[in-house]
């Protein structure tokens, strides 16, 4: 029987050399592939979610807050009582959770085909997503390792701004090769890349 892993595709897996051919010093574009991504429901002041903080290090506490970092385990505030724990690869988080949870109220769903991330990158790359984001990305206004739900290229999305000049937007897979065909699009500018 063949492993899963060696069976799966990631959704731009087939553009993985156009990506690299458009990126440049100024913008960079690439997915990270099969990331572990876990959504979590659980309401302040109950014991599931006390657990669950416990065991995630934390969980945010308003919008645009993330606990953790994109190098480890962290945890992106969705709604009051929501939010997405992302992991790397095959790490079995979404177990772990469940058995944290166990009994108490609240809910762990292995989310991880949902959504890829792409990753946008360089000193341009916050003039690329300006383009279509309908949000402040200035730094004073979106500061490293916030994370907001938002738009970009009209899809809805997940926007985590990882670095100064580092963003990851996770779109679900439906999506992803729209999101980055506008990326791709709107980098030619600053990429020198012809259209």
């Amino acid at each position: 029987m063949a492993n899963v892993q060696q069976l799966r595709r990631s959704p731009l897996a087939a553009r993985s050399e156009e990506l690299h051919n458009a990126s440049g010093d100024a913008v960079a574009v690439r997915e990270i592939p099969f990331t572990t991504q876990v959504g979590i429901r659980a309401t302040q002041g109950t014991e599931g979610y006390d657990a669950l903080a416990a065991a995630l290090g934390g969980l945010p506490a308003k919008v645009g807050d993330v606990v953790g970092e994109p190098s480890t385990t962290a945890v992106v505030w969705m709604s009051p009582d929501e939010f997405l724990a992302i992991d790397k690869p095959d790490t079995g988080l979404a177990e772990t959770l469940e058995r944290t949870l166990g009994d108490h109220s609240g809910q762990v769903l292995d989310l991880s085909a949902n959504r890829t991330i792409i990753e946008v990158s360089g000193e341009a790359a916050e003039l690329v997503l300006r383009k279509s984001c309908p949000l402040d990305l200035h730094p004073r206004a979106f500061q490293v390792n916030q994370a907001y739900v938002t738009e970009v290229a009209q899809t809805p999305l997940i926007l985590w701004r990882v670095a100064e000049h580092t963003w990851w937007l996770a779109p679900r897979i439906s999506f992803a090769d729209h999101v980055t065909n506008w990326l791709l699009d709107a980098m030619v500018e600053f990429s020198g890349t012809k259209g």
